[in-house]
């Protein structure tokens, strides 16, 4: 059985501490084994498992009891000053998600000068972007800010914009930069002095830290759902979506809706984002330029990762422990093109003796068992792929495919130790639905799989602690329950005799 409408809820942390039964206060402190959760809305099962994590085959009805054998019995593997990524993975028995729901078209029924849309996203060490939509073109490009519920002893001036689409014009399309801000603070703020007031809550300065990942987003039921558990799912601070945003497809009247419809998550925790095929946009001889609605919308901070576009960027989070780095799979991405020098030129930068993780988000996946897009990322992976691994590389994210898929660490398609963890997550409720095809080449046993709603991992003496932010989401009925499994993977960067219990193999 298969699903969709997924999002991986990750947290990452340092590691600290000894063994012995774990008291609250030192499950905080020893979030040195970071989780990411994933709430796989009847997800197909993972296609390659790591047996050397596993400890056990990837048969009968197990998804996978995923974590490491000697991080089981011996705390001291997870004390040196690691980090660690968990995956909880739903199983799906009795569902399959139904076909899309209709579109949910959120409509504006406030004056032309009151805000809308609004979303924020990072920008450097110690700001943020406020973005918003005003009918009224002449509305100010102001926000006003501070630590107290209707008291702002700060302001900020942006810039706005417009664009055209056929018959189309889009409203006042504001960008305003705040900060300096302080970090894990809320703030209280409002867009042109006008409309309503919105809060906002600034990443962490210091590991740990809790990522959402979510593919393929739309605006269905289905999305609407995911969204939802998004919200009552647990804290986080910061979502990563690698493309597809809208599924606007020319219609640019749903690009408004798409902004309002996750407005209350996009404004309170920064968003950030990279290019699907779905922004691309042209019409022939009517509109050749792609990315117009993209690119004025959700403007990412290129500039401060020394790119030359809004399609590619890297940002850094945690104070530098994590560094995110966005591709864009429909930018020109061949030796020589700006992407690939720029990639070159931020994986050089980064020192992984103080950012122990690194992490990638592209759209279209290069390694992919799925019969949906088969091979779309074959000619990017051939071009950057020997970037990836010669940088360490943990993991790499996509969406594109309407399924869940993780592979093993792999580089140029074997089982190699060093390379990164491949993960797909292409479903969060948009119009197409799933990808339920696989081909009939190297799967694994799946188990069977239950419909999901939001569910934890808990913590024993047997598994490292599981700390805040347990709850993981994803695109499921509201009776479902929700059965999973765990898994531990540490850092690229890692001493030798970690290295060993990591090292993966493929299933045939």
């Amino acid at each position: 059985m298969s699903g969709g409408g997924l999002v991986l809820h990750a947290s990452l942390g340092d590691g600290d501490g000894d063994g012995g039964e774990l008291a609250p206060s030192r499950r905080h402190a020893l979030l040195a084994v970071a989780r990411v959760a994933f709430a796989l809305a009847n997800a197909p099962c993972p296609r390659y498992m790591n047996q050397a994590a596993l400890g056990r085959s990837c048969t009968g009805n197990f998804c996978g009891d995923l974590l490491v054998g000697a991080m089981a019995h011996s705390w001291r593997m997870l004390v040196q000053g690691l980090t660690s990524l968990m995956f909880l993975c739903a199983r799906a028995d009795e569902y399959v998600r139904p076909p899309p729901s209709p579109l949910v078209l959120m409509a504006h029924d406030k004056p032309a000068s009151h805000p809308q849309q609004v979303h924020i996203s990072v920008v450097g060490a110690n700001s943020m972007r406020i973005s918003w939509v005003t009918d009224d073109r002449s509305a100010p490009s102001v926000v006003e800010y501070g630590t107290s519920p209707g008291k702002y002893t700060a302001s900020a001036t942006g810039d706005h914009t417009t664009y055209h689409y056929f018959f189309y014009k889009s409203g006042a399309i504001h960008h305003a930069t705040i900060g300096p801000l302080d970090p894990s603070t809320s703030y209280y703020y409002r867009c042109s002095k006008a409309g309503d007031e919105f809060t906002l809550r600034t990443p962490p300065a210091t590991l740990p830290i809790e990522f959402v990942v979510i593919g393929d987003l739309g605006q269905t039921g289905w999305t609407a759902s995911t969204l939802s558990h998004i919200g009552g799912g647990g804290d986080y601070d910061m979502l990563l979506l690698p493309g597809d945003l809208s599924y606007a497809d020319t219609r640019q009247p749903l690009w408004d809706s798409f902004g309002r419809l996750v407005q209350p998550l996009a404004s309170a925790r920064p968003w950030m984002v990279t290019e699907g095929n779905h922004e691309i946009e042209t019409l022939p001889v009517v509109d050749l330029a792609p990315f117009a609605a993209y690119n004025a919308r959700w403007r990412m901070p290129r500039e401060e990762s020394g790119s030359p576009s809004n399609l590619f960027y890297s940002l850094d989070a945690a104070g530098g422990a994590a560094h995110v780095v966005m591709l864009g799979s429909y930018a020109a991405f061949g030796e020589g093109s700006e992407q690939h020098r720029w990639l070159e030129m931020d994986l050089a930068r980064v020192d992984r003796r103080r950012t122990p993780w690194l992490i990638v988000l592209l759209h279209a996946p290069w390694y992919n068992t799925n019969q949906a897009h088969q091979g779309e990322g074959e000619r990017m992976r051939l071009a950057m792929e020997r970037m990836l691994y010669e940088a360490q590389v943990d993991v790499v994210f996509a969406g594109h495919v309407h399924a869940y898929e993780r592979f093993t660490r792999i580089y140029d398609n074997e089982a190699d130790s060093r390379g990164p963890m491949y993960i797909t997550i292409g479903d969060g409720g948009n119009r197409e639905g799933l990808a339920l095809r696989t081909t009939s080449r190297r799967t694994c046993p799946s188990s069977g799989r239950r419909a999901s709603g939001t569910a934890g991992s808990g913590s024993s003496t047997r598994r490292p602690p599981s700390g805040r932010g347990t709850a993981t989401t994803t695109t499921t009925p509201p009776s479902a329950t929700r059965s999973g499994s765990t898994a531990w993977l540490l850092q690229n960067v890692k001493p030798p005799d970690v290295v060993t219990l990591m090292s993966c193999r493929k299933h045939q």
